[in-house]
């Protein structure tokens, strides 16, 4: 009976708390300057990383295309790309540090996209539901420290 009262006195305030900020916080010009800062913030993230999947020709026709052509995608990372990763634990950590990457990212699958890395060279394998998507997890391999090339097999699978 406790837990029913104390559920009951948190719902209230809540519903209290959501009026209150829809009928007075939301005019406060403090709030709509934070609420613009946000939406300026969100929109130049989202431009950053349309532009860099320009750059890398990882847009969703670049992708139809090469994959069409050639039924893979593979792209290089340009810095130093004499050095060798040749320690395997090395490997290991670039595998991890993109399947977090892909775990973090609610329209990948760290489970869907298998990451396989040899000598700082990954291959993707597996399904993704768009072409778009398959340049996302490209560039978020390539933008992983260590990585020298990124290939791609992924295939395009609707769920």
């Amino acid at each position: 009976m406790k837990a029913f009262f104390t559920g009951l006195v948190l719902g209230i305030a809540l519903t209290v708390f959501t009026g209150w900020y829809f009928v007075v916080a939301r005019k406060s010009h403090h709030v709509r300057h934070a609420q613009d800062v946000t939406a300026a913030a969100l929109q130049r993230t989202a431009d950053a990383i349309q532009a860099k999947l320009v750059a890398w020709h990882l847009t969703a026709p670049d992708i139809q295309e090469e994959l069409a052509k050639t039924g893979k995608v593979v792209r290089r990372q340009m810095r130093d790309f004499g050095a060798a990763v040749a320690d395997a634990s090395a490997d290991a950590a670039i595998t991890a540090k993109i399947k977090a990457k892909y775990a973090l990212d609610r329209e990948l699958s760290a489970w869907g996209i298998a990451v396989s890395t040899t000598d700082g060279r990954v291959t993707l394998s597996g399904n993704v539901s768009s072409p778009r998507l398959i340049g996302k997890a490209m560039m978020l391999a390539l933008e992983t420290d260590g990585v020298r090339e990124v290939s791609s097999t992924l295939q395009v699978k609707a769920r």
